[in-house]
């Protein structure tokens, strides 16, 4: 990706293993402010390993983690989220006994003073659970926990939202609402860094893709034009 500008993010030459298994090689990503940019790949390839990596949870072998300009390799993942780093996990995470207001007010732990004007921002985007904001999260069905997944991490205010596996397990029409909903928070200006298995919405809502295949960036490139390629879905995925 060419850009005048400073990356919000750039990863450099990272190694990271799971004790000896090694699982990404020499990877090599920027993402810059405002964009939305997909990690693609089989099962396996990595990617939620990177998303990891950039939060904090996995330490790297080798490489840089640059958020903001400054070296982040030493900090704990609660720092990152200060700095505006914020992970959505995949399987969603959410507190079942605790109600939705709860769970979103969970998010916001760091950013307490301005809690109720995201609140607000987050119940436009979601009104479904403003709707719900008094049940418990556990009774929610599996696309509304999903959307509350996605709203608490909004409530930390992030500046880098990354979405493991953000449509996994739903119904078609549920991943079709989803994507709308991070289509109005990339509206937002809000940087995104995606990791779903619905690859073909991925890639129209993305405008920068990184391929991975086990564990190395085998193909980068702007959405646009790698969305023309009518071969490349069946090339890479079989599909």
């Amino acid at each position: 990706m060419k850009s005048s500008e400073t990356p919000l993010l750039e990863v450099k030459d990272l190694d990271v293993a799971y004790g000896t298994i090694q699982s990404l090689w020499n990877i090599n990503i920027k993402v810059d402010r405002g964009m939305c940019v997909s990690l693609l790949g089989l099962n396996g390839a990595g990617k939620s390993t990177l998303l990891k990596s950039i939060m904090g949870f996995l330490c790297p072998k080798k490489g840089s983690i640059i958020f903001k300009g400054k070296i982040i390799n030493s900090l704990e993942p609660w720092q990152r989220a200060r700095m505006g780093i914020i992970y959505v996990p995949e399987g969603r995470g959410i507190f079942a006994r605790l109600t939705v207001k709860e769970n979103l007010l969970m998010g916001c732990y760091s950013r307490k003073k301005r809690a109720r004007e995201i609140l607000r921002e987050v119940y436009r985007i979601f009104p479904i659970l403003e709707e719900r904001e008094d049940q418990e999260a556990g009774t929610l069905s599996g696309g509304e926990q999903q959307m509350l997944a996605i709203a608490r991490g909004l409530m930390a205010d992030p500046e880098l939202l990354m979405l493991d596996e953000v449509t996994q397990g739903l119904a078609p029409t549920l991943r079709e609402t989803i994507y709308e909903k991070i289509k109005e928070i990339k509206d937002l200006g809000i940087t995104i860094i995606l990791v779903d298995e619905y690859l073909k919405k991925s890639i129209e809502i993305s405008d920068y893709i990184y391929l991975l295949t086990s564990g190395h960036i085998v193909l980068e490139g702007y959405s646009a034009e790698i969305i023309k390629d009518s071969n490349f879905l069946k090339k890479y995925f079989g599909v």
